[in-house]
């Protein structure tokens, strides 16, 4: 079945939450929206977005990924994509690849000389290595929790157990 590969709206950010939620357990709902709607406003358009992947006659997404151009020194526009995310049962390998080609060529149309890719999981490296992309440096980070939760940003707080 072929797949359907475009901008995830405005109106469908929700929809996209349980693809969200299955790869990042600990995002909740209101730190999705923030982000999504930050990331698909009309003021950043050509400049980040969302692209989701779903299988042709299905409403929902079964892979995404989150982008942003970046300026950069010696090649000026870069795109940068994190977040990946793809969710298939039989062929998982399949909606990464169809992303790592949107992904490609999304960056041809902003213009951008070169995509830079933040991995969280190998399966995505993987899908990224068949298609010519190669380790282009490192990246090291560094989470600050809150006092007030001892979480980081936009993870839930576990509440109070109940029992039956």
């Amino acid at each position: 079945m072929p797949f359907i590969v475009e901008p995830l709206s405005r109106d469908h950010l929700r929809a996209a939450y349980p693809l969200v939620r299955a790869t990042m357990p600990g995002l909740g709902l209101d730190a999705w929206l923030r982000f999504a709607r930050g990331a698909t406003g009309v003021r950043r358009e050509g400049r980040s977005g969302i692209i989701v992947a779903r299988r042709a006659g299905h409403d929902f997404p079964i892979g995404l990924f989150c982008y942003r151009v970046d300026r950069d020194p010696v090649l000026e526009r870069v795109l940068v994509a994190e977040h990946f995310a793809a969710m298939d049962l039989l062929h998982p390998g399949e909606v990464i690849a169809v992303l790592v080609r949107e992904l490609d060529r999304l960056g041809e149309r902003l213009g951008c000389r070169a995509v830079r890719s933040v991995v969280h999981r190998p399966d995505v490296m993987g899908g990224l290595a068949q298609a010519g992309h190669a380790s282009a440096g490192s990246l090291l980070g560094k989470v600050f929790v809150a006092e007030e939760t001892d979480q980081p940003p936009g993870q839930e707080a576990a509440g109070p157990e109940t029992s039956a």
